[in-house]
């Protein structure tokens, strides 16, 4: 699972468990992280039709996979199921509690050192919460920024969400051939401190200047479903990014 283009309970034992977490875990920012599903769909079989940012998890920025015996319980999050399948569904089957299990064990049971994420119905409200008030399809569509034939400069879609929220978000595109002069964004993230208060994602330091090759994999670009950026600014690797991050 690749993308970038331009243009989301109380079981007692558990919760005592959840609490030991090695240091090595002790997370101190978490990533919202969104993606494009017709840039996921150029390149895995999945469901292209829905044509809006969908959550594609809530990661901390350290530990996986912290309670192996913390084990998913979709009854936990019942009344929550109506929202997860439109805000955080799994594009690739159609049932999408595969995907809810594997971002929970996966990044769930890490999140749960904050009392405020140690239940899996906390985790994913919280998920769903923050994907809402951020509403990044209406922020972009704000600065003119949507699917189309238009291209799109990296530094336009990253300036459009750093002038709105005042942070800077990661953003992760993909060539959709080898030899393409343009990337379709596919990937964005946005994060937030131990109290859910908006905070860069990456420091000047940290960000590529440079395109980084994919490898040898050719992609077929989608018309009229996604914006395209000229690769002119700089770009961020988007290896591995469509895998279950």
């Amino acid at each position: 699972m690749r993308l970038c283009s331009p243009l989301i309970f109380c079981l007692m034992a558990g919760v005592a468990s959840a609490f030991v977490i090695s240091p090595n875990h002790m997370w101190t920012k978490l990533i919202l992280t969104h993606h494009w599903p017709s840039t996921f769909c150029s390149m895995e079989p999945c469901h292209p039709t829905i044509s809006y940012w969908t959550l594609h998890g809530l990661w901390p920025d350290k530990g996986i996979e912290c309670n192996s015996t913390w084990h998913f319980n979709s009854s936990e999050i019942e009344d929550l199921r109506p929202d997860m399948e439109k805000s955080w569904p799994d594009l690739i089957k159609p049932a999408s509690s595969g995907f809810w299990k594997y971002e929970w064990q996966k990044h769930g049971t890490c999140a749960a050192k904050a009392e405020s994420l140690n239940s899996q119905h906390k985790y994913f409200s919280k998920a769903l919460e923050l994907y809402h008030k951020l509403d990044l399809d209406s922020i972009l569509k704000k600065f003119d920024i949507t699917p189309s034939e238009k291209y799109y400069k990296f530094s336009q879609i990253e300036a459009a969400i750093e002038n709105f929220y005042s942070v800077k978000p990661k953003i992760q595109c993909v060539h959709p051939s080898k030899n393409a002069d343009v990337q379709l964004l596919g990937q964005i993230e946005i994060c937030f401190d131990t109290d859910f208060a908006l905070q860069d994602c990456e420091k000047e330091k940290d960000r590529v200047k440079a395109l980084i090759p994919l490898g040898q994999r050719h992609r077929p670009i989608i018309p009229n479903l996604l914006p395209q950026h000229s690769p002119v600014d700089r770009l961020n690797t988007c290896d591995y990014i469509f895998q279950w991050c």
